[in-house]
């Protein structure tokens, strides 16, 4: 059985610690790279492409909104958006669905690293489901 390649974007290092285990652990997916940010994602990308991205919002040299924009108008991937900024109803939430992503995980700002490790199965379950959307190229009208 093929595995989930799931490529983990985020600054926090504990973040992306633990999301790689979490995401090792699944019988069914493997992390195939941990990026501290976007342009390093996308080094990473041109190597392989990913068939799911958990994404964080706030980044250095580039935002998380931003980085969907670009993979949704190059290569529509299915992310999933894990940050403290997209909780339901949040307008970043709004931004980040609008541009493409296909599931949310809201990180708490304090206690992420235990946060995480509780939310493993609604973790797994997100990218399961982000794995089987099917996107197309978004067309941009300006």
């Amino acid at each position: 059985m093929k595995k989930i390649q799931v490529l983990v974007v985020d600054d926090s290092a504990v973040v992306r610690k633990v999301l790689t285990d979490i995401i090792s652990s699944q019988p069914d997916m493997e992390v195939c790279a941990a990026a501290q940010d976007p342009i390093f994602a996308f080094k990473h990308m041109e190597k392989k492409w990913p068939d799911v991205i958990t994404l964080d919002v706030e980044m250095p040299r580039m935002d998380g909104i931003t980085f969907l924009k670009k993979v949704m108008k190059e290569h529509p991937t299915p992310v999933v958006m894990c940050s403290t900024l997209t909780e339901k109803g949040a307008e970043t939430t709004m931004q980040a669905m609008s541009a493409g992503a296909v599931e949310i995980v809201t990180k708490p700002k304090l206690g992420v690293k235990g946060f995480l490790e509780e939310s493993a199965k609604e973790i797994a379950h997100a990218i399961r489901a982000a794995s089987k959307a099917k996107l197309k190229k978004k067309i941009s009208t300006c």
